[in-house]
């Protein structure tokens, strides 16, 4: 067999970045359950959103900050036809036949995974920025969103429904010396939450999950039946640290500088569900840096990282 390749010796600059995941009580509670995100065609935020705190950066140097989501393993999945969720609480759509099966309060292989779908990564709209304005806050990827639409062209996250994903954190050094590509495998590193994984689908399959998504998600008091006083302390809406700026820019690249939530962006969140169906601007990076991502970070789950 071929010699396992040495690992690379990480830039200074990316090396003493540590990264801790916010809300993690959160992220284990759904976890606990088997987390669920939504995909649509016109693409969909995550919830609970990715959200980081950043120590051990140079303050002076640029970074950028991105996202890309990989295959936790080679199957797929099915609805099967255990029990179901209470009356009232039955918002499943079958899927075809051949996929994970939510059974009895379980998810059942039902076969290989899907053909894979394009790779893309998400780069936070503040990118590339200096060590010190990234350490200074919360990083959120509130404008993250998947989609399972394959001619997506919103640079939207696509992913297989009824398929398992790990989301991956990578901090990259913007090195300036004029050969930085040499250095690529160098410069970056990646972070993998195991708390974040989740299972792509088109409507809840587990009510316990639906039921979770409405008690801590601000944006779900629409759907509660009762006072917000009456859930849990911790999963009150003002309880959880939520960055409020969730419509800053319609371009999740490109977007300009921003000030933090405003009442018109909370509003304009909240309106976003009723005109999903509306297009955005097309993500682009630029190629040749796009390009050479693509290549530098592995499709497979890195052994190391955070969480």
């Amino acid at each position: 067999a071929a010699a396992a390749k040495a690992p690379v010796k990480k830039n200074p600059k990316v090396a003493n970045v540590s990264v801790q995941l916010e809300m993690k009580a959160l992220w284990d509670e759904f976890n606990q359950l088997g987390t669920e995100m939504i995909v649509t065609k016109a693409g969909r935020r995550m919830f609970p959103t990715f959200q980081v705190k950043i120590f051990g950066m140079d303050p002076m140097a640029d970074y950028m900050l991105l996202m890309d989501f990989v295959p936790v393993d080679d199957k797929r999945y099915r609805q099967g036809a255990g029990a179901g969720p209470p009356p009232g609480l039955r918002l499943r759509v079958p899927s075809p036949p051949g996929r994970y099966a939510f059974h009895s309060s379980s998810w059942l292989v039902a076969g290989k995974a899907d053909p894979a779908t394009p790779g893309r990564v998400h780069y936070h709209p503040d990118s590339p920025a200096k060590g010190a304005q990234w350490m200074k806050q919360i990083v959120s990827f509130d404008k993250l969103k998947l989609t399972n639409n394959l001619l997506d062209d919103n640079g939207h996250i696509i992913l297989n429904s009824m398929h398992r994903y790990q989301p991956r954190f990578h901090v990259v050094y913007v090195d300036p010396r004029k050969d930085s590509e040499k250095y690529a495998e160098e410069n970056f590193k990646t972070f993998v939450f195991e708390e974040t994984r989740f299972t792509a689908v088109t409507a809840y399959q587990n009510h316990r999950i639906t039921q979770l998504k409405i008690a801590s998600n601000p944006f779900a008091k629409g759907f509660r039946d009762c006072d917000p006083e009456d859930w849990p302390r911790n999963h009150r809406p003002g309880a959880l640290p939520l960055m409020s700026a969730f419509a800053r820019s319609r371009n999740p690249v490109s977007s300009p500088a921003h000030q933090n939530g405003t009442e018109k962006d909370a509003a304009e969140s909240r309106r976003e569900y009723e005109r999903e169906a509306a297009g955005g601007t097309p993500l682009h990076a630029e190629a040749a840096h796009q390009q050479l991502m693509s290549r530098v970070l592995s499709p497979a789950l890195p052994g190391g990282g955070g969480g």
